[in-house]
């Protein structure tokens, strides 16, 4: 008896397939071409060149009269930021609500998605939890924020919890802020640390609760060390979407400003954009130092 042999098929699609079919299938890389050119394009042109057209308009100014803008190169938005106390102080505060934002996230996500991917062990009841994880995502954001506010709010929610006690809540200000947001992005750092514990084989714990190790040394010692870049990924969305957000600290703020309102506040009430560019810088250079940071400790190869 022969032995029969089989060849893989190289050879285009034939049949109804066109001849631009089969041009491309026999030229890849004109294919993949095909394929990135329009995510790309809005790449490079929508988004890399709006911001490119942003910084330019940093080295503008305005007239102070007719609020014409003078396209003559300055540094005179920077010298404003750079010398105003009061935007060192929002600057400041903004980036210690974002730490706050993501440390408070960190410490409620993990006990979350461990149980999630861990200790719940029939896989219906572990996509419910996911499922449920993201539901507060189905609801609209300005829905959130003036939920977030009737709880906050003088005589609101909590104050109403909180009387039986003889006590009063916090109001409407930083910690209202830094609650909301923390609310606002925890599916954010939950889903990615859920993603690293579901790839984190179930031996590693076992073999550890062998040699003798309790539980918590286990937790220490095998897994936080193996979601630290799961942790980082979190971190990203968390800090980041709170150095931008201007609308959360609009409803629950109080009279709380963070760096994205003197942006908001230069395009839309003081009209002058030259200086909302200048002040957008800040964030941008923020989220850089703090990938060019993450990228050289490798925890962004490990993902």
């Amino acid at each position: 008896m022969s032995a029969v042999t089989t060849e893989p098929m190289t050879s285009p699609p034939s049949g109804g397939s066109s001849s631009g079919s089969a041009f491309l299938y026999r030229h890849p890389r004109l294919r993949l071409t095909g394929l990135l050119t329009a995510p790309m394009l809005w790449l490079g042109v929508l988004y890399l060149g709006s911001l490119a057209i942003m910084l330019i308009a940093a080295f503008w100014s305005t007239d102070e009269f007719t609020g014409q803008l003078i396209k003559t190169p300055t540094l005179k938005n920077f010298h404003t930021l750079l010398t105003g106390q009061v935007y060192w102080v929002v600057a400041l505060r903004t980036l210690g609500i974002a730490v706050a934002v993501t440390l408070i996230d960190m410490v409620l996500a993990v006990p979350i998605a461990f149980t999630a991917a861990k200790v719940v062990k029939s896989r219906g009841l572990r996509y419910a939890l996911v499922i449920a994880v993201t539901m507060p995502l189905w609801a609209g954001y300005l829905v959130k924020g003036y939920a977030m506010e009737t709880m906050f709010i003088n005589n609101g929610v909590i104050d109403w919890m909180l009387a039986p006690l003889g006590l009063k809540g916090p109001g409407l200000g930083i910690p209202a802020t830094v609650f909301s947001l923390a609310y606002l992005w925890l599916p954010y750092m939950i889903l990615p640390i859920y993603a690293g514990l579901e790839r984190l084989p179930d031996s590693l714990m076992e073999a550890s609760a062998d040699l003798g190790a309790s539980a918590g040394k286990t937790f220490r010692g095998v897994v936080l060390p193996m979601i630290v870049p799961s942790l980082i990924a979190g971190s990203i969305f968390t800090f980041s979407l709170t150095l931008g957000d201007y609308i959360m600290v609009k409803i629950v703020g109080g009279t709380t400003q963070m760096f994205a309102n003197i942006i908001y506040d230069n395009v839309g009430v003081a009209n002058n954009l030259p200086l909302a560019a200048a002040a957008a810088v800040f964030p941008i250079t923020v989220i850089v130092i703090y990938l060019l940071a993450v990228r050289r400790s490798g925890a962004l190869e490990n993902l």
